[in-house]
């Protein structure tokens, strides 16, 4: 695998990232650098590390993977944007729906959500050699990164800027994520379009 298809690769997983984000920096409302620097480093990591299981598992799992991962980021997306919805509804103290935006466990289940599909890009580098997939690894990683800073940075602005119910936008946003991956997934999307 060449050098460009690998970084077409990284932006293309890096696309659920970047939207995620962007629901993030919409809830945020302010630029906190640390906390957009945690959800970053951990969307990289997260998806930079699930194609290193699947790559030491091999084909051996490959169906059952294959068979799951799309209703687990559809369950996960949705009982997310679901929340954000609720919140965006509700009377909740401002500075309480900005704190469950930005703990450690809302930003892993994120972070698991949206690297569920690198999970089988493992298998697409199984016949590649150690330092491709190694390199591939890294580029995923970065390009994740940087995708979550900028989405976040996207979404404060948004959030501060346009005068609609922006974490009513965000849950939607993130839903539809859920439900593009299953379609997309099952096949249904190409009989769609």
């Amino acid at each position: 695998m060449d050098t460009v298809t690998i970084i077409l690769l990284s932006v293309a997983l890096a696309m659920d990232c970047f939207a995620v984000s962007v629901t993030n920096g919409i809830a945020l409302k302010k630029f906190q650098w640390g906390t957009i620097l945690k959800m970053a480093i951990l969307f990289g990591l997260f998806q930079a590390f699930m194609p290193l299981i699947t790559w030491f598992l091999g084909d051996m799992f490959k169906e059952e993977i294959e068979a799951w991962d799309h209703w687990i980021s559809l369950l996960i997306l949705v009982f997310l944007g679901g929340k954000m919805i609720k919140d965006s509804l509700s009377k909740e103290e401002e500075e309480d729906v900005y704190r469950s935006a930005v703990d450690w466990k809302s930003l892993i289940i994120l972070a698991i959500a949206t690297s569920i599909d690198a999970l089988a890009m493992g298998f697409v580098f199984i016949t590649e050699t150690t330092d491709t997939f190694i390199f591939a690894l890294v580029m995923i990683g970065i390009v994740s990164f940087m995708f979550s800073v900028a989405g976040n940075i996207l979404g404060v602005y948004a959030g501060k800027h346009l005068p609609i119910n922006m974490r009513l936008v965000g849950g939607i946003v993130l839903i539809a994520i859920g439900v593009k991956i299953f379609l997309e997934h099952t096949g249904l999307l190409s009989n769609i379009i």
